[in-house]
């Protein structure tokens, strides 16, 4: 955890967040990741997403299975689903939610939109209905060499 800590302050210095992630499996690092979000103009680029990009290419594997996740921030709404995702056996976080809100990373208002109904969302979610809305789906059951995940 500390390694994940020092990389964080490190690249607080270098113009980025202030989080890091480490990919653990068998007990070393076999990847890192650091929030990348404001010097690469991608709000997906957490450290946990990017941790988990860049183990998933070394294993090259779309999954972390036997690995465990060090984070030096309780996992936001979307590092937590890309978590689940990729399926690793735990993850060890430092400082809580409330720590990164008092920082200025408060992520409370996702939790709280996540409880509304779609159409009270501040960004709605509206389902279009249109006839072949299910044919990704048909084309996915029938192709007889995919990869389930």
């Amino acid at each position: 955890m500390l390694d994940a800590i020092q990389l964080a302050v490190e690249n607080v210095k270098n113009g980025g967040g202030p989080f890091a992630a480490l990919v653990v499996k068998d007990g070393a690092v076999i990847a890192s990741g650091v929030n990348q979000v404001t010097p690469t103009n991608d709000p997906t680029a957490h450290a946990e997403v990017v941790a988990i990009r860049n183990a998933c290419r070394k294993l090259n594997s779309f999954q972390l299975v036997d690995c465990e996740i060090y984070t030096t921030c309780e996992p936001c709404p979307m590092c937590l689903g890309a978590t689940y995702w990729a399926r690793p056996a735990r993850v060890y976080y430092a400082s809580t939610r409330e720590d990164a809100a008092r920082a200025g990373f408060d992520d409370s208002f996702i939790y709280d939109q996540l409880e509304l109904p779609q159409s009270e969302r501040a960004i709605p979610c509206i389902p279009v209905s249109h006839a072949e809305a299910s044919a990704p789906f048909r084309a996915w059951e029938q192709q007889q060499d995919k990869v389930p995940y």
